[in-house]
């Protein structure tokens, strides 16, 4: 269990800070991670405020790979008691001790920019716990099939209701809270939070009752699953099963008692302690997965410290009388029965647990993370509560003395969903983050096999897999992109087809982590362009007949260029009316036709200098090169019917350049290796014509890069600070003569943006950059622009950006 990092606040000039000012600076801290790895956390002062005046309840987020540049959603003047995220990962979860409920979500998908979508307020409770509605999507890996080939023999869609469902089955987006009086409050957004929010409210028990600690839990049928404890240990537990439906515009609450049980009765399982343990009060519960109600752990203060009981709920016999049978019936209940203990000397400061199992294994395979009060931190198997690491935020080696501090703690913890690695906040509002050891064989280290299935369920899932990458050694990166690749290779086509967005943008940020992989990834990202401008463009394409035509145009187009080199006579060969389009379209388009020409130019320029002998090099791949052939044409066809359409070149000689550049690029596919004629003419090509470098790698300063690796661990870091040891420059060589630009440019309309644009969007992940906003008119391009609205093509999310000057 290392650390990687940790996120400080900026130091006060002032370094006399008596022990009763500084004690201003602690307080409660909640924090959370959602399956995208953005972490949501909530402070008790701003995290730039240096004189302690800004005390509340403050709400941050921050992207894990950018962990210093936070943006503050919300300030709150009633203390916040619970966050959460719902299961894609795009809407925030707040609830405080007054009563109140908040949903928020990004404005315009950009990071640091929300909104919020809802209100509800619930007068004069205190909320304890909150949680967003299940959606019913559950996909996990099939332990007996984890060999298979095909990704859907390995994972399965599971049976899991959705927990509120609407006219058509469709989920119902909300949330539902539980008070500190034993109240059930839902809250349900009307289409989306454009239609204000509606709310219903129900007693847990049969009488309300005083709740200290509770947790909820999903259950397979569409119901929620809530254990309650008042505290005392002499009191049981209580288990709720909790119904919401929603008939026409309202919602309607049920709850039902289920089986409890009293924590206290875990003394009698341990006679061989002469002198057990006796607990004070239950201080933590949590289900053990929040998908698996058949686990629960129970923390409790007790005379030496403190303990974690696990509680399973099995099946038992039931034994009736003879009389009162009229036949012998096997009779079975369930039960709540204690499974295993852990004891520490300390009290305990936070628990957590693994969200998700991805496996279908009974029971499922899950983490407990435990923080003490001492400022260590216990990672335990869940099975047996075996401890498999520690850790301690005491040992680190603050680069100020004056912050060594025995009495801070870790206030909350949170792990992410693939479960490598945990996100934690102090009593300060400092943010840490520990890598994990893998989940399959706890205390082993990461496995290639391991890392291999953990991608192939992001692919499936659509889970963020970011927290794998930093779980990664570099002498690990190859050998798993290659049995990444492998397996995919091995899918039917229409399975690769479905999956090539996410696949590619896996691949290359793997490629990205390593330092003499940055070409490999700038060809993939240069592959995932070029395939989305393919489909757009094919998808503009409309059949003149279909009762006559097996194929539609972008099919018979494929078989038309497959042998000739000579674009003007594919020409003959085609329908023209089959690749005619509106004038003011083709005119929309003529960013994304220059940005083919360009393309086809720069790599025609780069093949005299050779071709990567192992990993992926997009001259090496045919299938990209024809598809590249096929736009020409298309291209060309487009010229016919408006010549502003054409992409635009500063020659030096008078040439054909797209007839030169499509008889090039046929010459290469053809050609298992390229002649010396080729190179020839491609070696001339850059002192013909002006040809742009096109780098898809921009220099950034993020957590998943080489320089990552290369720094001594765990990181120190400052909120607003941008770390000068994490800046990465991608050496990607250099093409002779080829043009370099000094503007910035947008990469997704492929525009010029000029030397000092005011303000961009930016990447967390790569760093490529982007408009804010469009000013599309044409139903084409504002198609195109839709593609890249919700995050980058790498998987990374968007966030405001404002250049220096």
């Amino acid at each position: 269990m290392d650390l990687l990092y940790s996120v400080t606040k900026k130091q006060s000039a002032n370094n006399s800070k008596s022990y009763d000012v500084e004690s201003l600076y602690e307080g409660y801290a909640l924090c959370n991670v959602s399956s995208q790895n953005v972490v949501a956390f909530v402070t008790n002062l701003e995290v730039d405020d240096l004189s302690g005046k800004t005390w509340g309840s403050h709400v941050y987020v921050a992207d894990l790979n950018t962990p210093w540049n936070v943006h503050k959603i919300t300030s709150n003047k009633a203390l916040i008691t619970s966050i959460d995220w719902d299961i894609p990962g795009t809407k925030l979860l707040i609830a405080d001790a007054s009563g109140n409920v908040q949903i928020w979500a990004n404005k315009d998908h950009l990071l640091n920019d929300w909104n919020c979508l809802g209100t509800a307020t619930f007068q004069g409770e205190n909320i304890v716990a909150a949680v967003f509605f299940h959606n019913g999507k559950k996909i996990c890996l099939v332990a007996d099939r984890k060999d298979n080939m095909h990704y859907y023999d390995k994972f399965n869609h599971q049976r899991f209701a959705a927990s509120v469902r609407q006219f058509g089955g469709k989920p119902v987006e909300g949330c539902i809270v539980i008070t500190s009086t034993g109240m059930i409050g839902v809250v349900g957004l009307n289409r989306g939070g454009h239609g204000g929010v509606i709310t219903a409210t129900a007693s847990l028990g049969s009488i309300r009752h005083r709740i200290t600690t509770v947790d909820i839990c999903f259950g397979k049928n569409g119901h929620f699953l809530v254990a309650t404890s008042c505290g005392n240990v002499n009191l049981p537990i209580l288990c709720y099963q909790v119904g919401v439906t929603k008939p026409d515009d309202k919602l309607v609450v049920t709850s039902q008692a289920l089986p409890s049980f009293f924590p206290q009765s875990s003394v009698t399982k341990q006679p061989s302690l002469p002198n057990p343990p006796q607990a004070k009060f239950v201080t933590h519960l949590k289900f053990a997965v929040r998908e698996d109600a058949d686990s629960l752990v129970v923390a409790s203060s007790t005379d030496q410290g403190s303990q974690i009981d696990i509680w399973e709920l099995r099946e038992k016999p039931v034994t009736i009388h003879a009389m009162f049978q009229q036949k012998h019936i096997d009779s079975k209940t369930v039960a709540w029965q204690h499974h295993s203990q852990f004891q520490s000397s300390s009290s305990i400061s936070c628990l957590t647990v693994s969200k998700i199992s991805i496996t279908f294994s009974v029971p499922s395979p899950s983490y407990v993370l435990v923080a003490f009060e001492d400022g260590n931190i216990s990672c335990l198997y869940k099975d047996g509560l075996k401890q498999v690491a520690t850790a301690s935020i005491n040992s680190m080696s603050w680069s100020q003395p004056k912050q060594q501090r025995l009495d801070v703690c870790v206030s909350h913890m949170d792990i992410t969903w693939l479960g490598n690695v945990a996100a934690a906040v102090d009593t300060q509002g400092q943010l840490y983050l520990y890598r994990l050891l893998p989940i399959s064989e706890p205390g082993a280290p990461m496995t290639v096999p391991y890392a291999c299935v953990l991608l192939e369920y992001c692919l499936v899932s659509g889970l963020d897999w970011w927290d794998l990458l930093v779980s990664l050694r570099p002498s690990m990166l190859e050998a798993v992109c290659e049995r990444f690749t492998e397996s995919y290779n091995r899918q039917q086509p229409a399975v690769q087809q479905f999956h090539s967005a996410q696949f590619l943008s896996i691949k290359a940020s793997l490629y990205r982590l390593s330092l003499n992989s940055q070409p490999k990834a700038a060809d993939l990202n240069a592959l995932m362009m070029l395939q989305s401008v393919a489909t757009a463009f094919k998808s503009l394409l409309r059949p003149s007949d279909l009762s006559s035509h097996e194929k539609g145009p972008a099919e018979s187009l494929a078989i038309v260029t497959e042998s000739q080199v000579d674009v003007d006579k594919v020409l003959v060969l085609v329908d023209p009316k089959e690749f005619t389009i509106e004038p003011s379209a083709l005119q929309s388009l003529q960013q994304l036709i220059q940005w083919v020409a360009d393309l086809a130019l720069f790599l025609l320029a780069r093949l005299p200098h050779g071709i990567k002998p192992s990993g992926y090099d997009i001259l090496r791949d045919y299938k990209a090169l024809n598809t590249l052939r096929e736009l020409l044409v298309i291209i060309r066809i487009w010229g016919l019917l408006r010549k502003n359409c054409l992409p635009v070149y500063q020659q030096s000689i008078e040439m054909d350049v797209l007839a030169n550049t499509f008889k090039l690029l046929s010459r290469l596919v053809q050609s298992p290796e390229p002649d010396e004629p080729l190179l020839d003419e491609c070696f001339q090509l850059p002192s013909q014509i002006m040809i742009p470098q096109l780098n898809s790698l921009l220099p950034c300063r993020v957590i998943a890069s080489p320089s990552f690796f290369q720094q001594t661990l765990p990181l120190h870091l400052e909120y607003g600070v941008d770390p000068e040891t994490l800046q990465f420059c991608p050496e990607l060589g250099t093409v002779e003569g080829v043009h370099k630009s000094e503007q910035f440019m947008d990469t997704t309309k492929h525009i010029y943006l000029g030397k000092n644009p005011r303000v961009l969007k930016q990447c967390t992940r790569c760093g490529l950059q982007a408009q804010i906003h469009s000013r599309s008119r044409t139903a084409a391009i504002r198609a195109w622009d839709q593609r890249w609205v919700c995050g980058c093509r790498c998987g990374g999310h968007w966030a405001l950006y404002q250049p220096e000057s």
